[in-house]
């Protein structure tokens, strides 16, 4: 997990713009992936003031502080420039006030812009502090996009998990990390995954060593990050272990308060992991549209057994009938009389 993030980054990938503050940027830094909207500290309310925060000035706090005069403005965008103050942004391509500027030279705060929206840029710069500020879990695998889906392939070492991801990314596929994943959740119901620095668009084949794959494939086969869908554990065979057979036991991995589902598939000589690594990923996906051929097959057996349950009970009943049937004759031929030939 990084403790913090520069201002630099900041506005690199939030497309903000620089006026005042360039030579501060590398220097100033922040530490939280929350925004302060401060519109009643510009009333003069500071009893709470988030001050490491990134400071967010709109159309709405802008046209407040124009119905200031210029000393009780400065006043209050002087208690705003603490020393851990990360930035000041000013949204909506807005002028940012000559009382905020002079404050922040004094304290040495950047003074950033932006042509977006107050909402939009908003959401840019939080997402960015989210993903660069929350906490990382590194985990032993490789981490692929297989038909958009991210697929996290774990197993032990040796087993056959680049080789795998080699082959996908032949096959059209696209890899985002060997070896190391870095996974953090970035909501409460998405699990993201990325690669190290060190490791980006590398992968490692043993007997040939470690190849650029997007130097060899193009820029298609590669991918920075993607959301974890599914797990899928690749094991050796082993004739006393019990694998599904149904698709109805699917495990899941918590991974932070993310709930992951996990397959897991026995590796065996003969066996295209790729094309099983594939066809999981599209049944994975037409289970999340809808549709399940395990139920599917449940259907179809429960109404095979019905099918056949009814033809047993007509041949029961056509059985019982027969037997009805040669009792009551035997009974009539028993009480037929008899005849006798009589001599004259």
């Amino acid at each position: 997990m990084a403790e913090s993030v520069t201002i630099a980054d900041l506005v690199e990938n939030a497309r903000l713009d620089v006026y005042y503050g360039e030579e501060l940027l590398e220097e100033k830094t922040v530490s939280t992936s929350d925004i302060s909207r401060p519109g009643l500290e510009l009333t003069g309310y500071f009893n709470y003031y988030p001050s490491k925060r990134v400071q967010l000035l709109g159309i709405t706090e802008i046209s407040y502080s124009k119905g200031l005069d210029h000393d009780e403005l400065l006043g209050v965008f002087r208690q705003m420039c603490q020393p851990e103050t990360p930035a000041f942004v000013v949204s909506t391509q807005l002028e940012p006030p000559e009382e905020l500027v002079e404050a922040a030279k004094e304290a040495k705060i950047p003074v950033l812009g932006s042509k977006l929206t107050t909402s939009r840029v908003l959401s840019n710069m939080t997402n960015f502090l989210e993903d660069n500020l929350a906490e990382r879990k590194s985990l032993h695998g490789v981490l692929v996009d297989v038909y958009g889906l991210g697929i996290l392939i774990t197993g032990d070492s040796g087993i056959g998990k680049s080789e795998t991801a080699l082959e996908l990314v032949k096959r059209g596929h696209r890899l985002i990390a060997d070896d190391r994943v870095e996974v953090y959740q970035q909501d409460e119901q998405t699990l993201m995954g990325t690669a190290p620095a060190i490791l980006r668009h590398l992968l490692e084949i043993r007997g040939i060593g470690i190849i650029d794959v997007m130097m060899l494939f193009g820029t298609g086969a590669v991918r920075s990050k993607t959301r974890v869908a599914l797990i899928i554990h690749l094991a050796n065979f082993s004739k006393d272990a019990n694998y599904d057979r149904l698709g109805n036991n699917t495990e899941d991995v918590k991974l932070f308060d993310v709930h992951v589902p996990k397959l897991t598939i026995p590796v065996k000589t003969g066996r295209n992991l790729a094309i099983i690594i594939e066809a999981a990923a599209m049944n994975f996906r037409a289970q999340s549209m809808g549709y399940d051929a395990t139920e599917t097959f449940d259907r179809n057996l429960n109404n095979l057994i019905k099918q056949n349950s009814k033809q047993d009970a007509k041949k029961k009943s056509a059985d019982d009938k027969n037997q009805v049937d040669s009792k009551a004759k035997s009974v009539d031929n028993t009480n037929e009389p008899k005849t006798t030939d009589k001599k004259k």
